[in-house]
């Protein structure tokens, strides 16, 4: 039953999950921890962080991340967690695969067409709010703490990647790297 149900949760995702994988992460968010409970919130916080890690696309690393974890959180063992996490990604892909196919056709004969364009325009603001949604759902307890000292903390290590990031254009690898030296000793 779980498999169906992870199925049906990552295709519903990966078919209206515009904007990619960091739009994602609240429809994620929103299935796996409110709506069907299978992951806790520090959970899919920690799922995240790894995916965010790992190479590939986030919503993907997500997936796979959460079917493997929601398996085994239902009882099941290790191995049969690693069947979540093949239908759980599988699943995720799917409608992009199906739609980029479908779509591959007409696009570039169309592009210019009025309609077109004009879905295009509503769809740029609608993903701006995705990832605003997304990058809201990460500002919580477990990423910033809740003592004052780990929130002012988190937030000026926030502040210098932000910074480093924005301003100077840092190496994201650089700035992960040196993240987790900084977590490693204060904490």
């Amino acid at each position: 039953m779980i498999f169906l149900q992870l199925f049906y949760t990552f295709f519903k995702i990966g078919l209206f999950g515009f904007g990619g994988g960091y739009a994602m992460l609240s429809m994620i968010q929103g299935e796996v921890v409110t709506r069907h409970d299978w992951l806790s919130s520090s959970e899919f916080t920690d799922i995240v962080a790894i995916s965010q890690m790992t190479p590939g696309p986030i919503g993907i690393n997500s997936a796979t991340y959460v079917g493997y974890t929601a398996v085994v959180n239902a009882g099941y063992s290790h191995a049969v967690g690693i069947l979540g996490s093949i239908v759980a990604t599988f699943s995720v892909v799917l409608p992009s695969f199906i739609l980029m196919i479908l779509i591959s056709k007409f696009f570039l004969k169309y592009q210019k067409h009025p309609v077109v364009a004009s879905v295009f325009d509503g769809l740029r603001p609608g993903v701006v709010g995705l990832l605003a949604s997304a990058a809201l759902v990460l500002m919580n307890g477990e990423n910033f703490g809740t003592e004052i000292y780990d929130i002012i903390t988190s937030i000026a290590i926030f502040s210098f990647v932000f910074l480093a990031s924005h301003k100077y254009k840092v190496n994201p690898i650089l700035l992960i790297i040196l993240c987790g030296i900084v977590g490693f000793i204060l904490y």
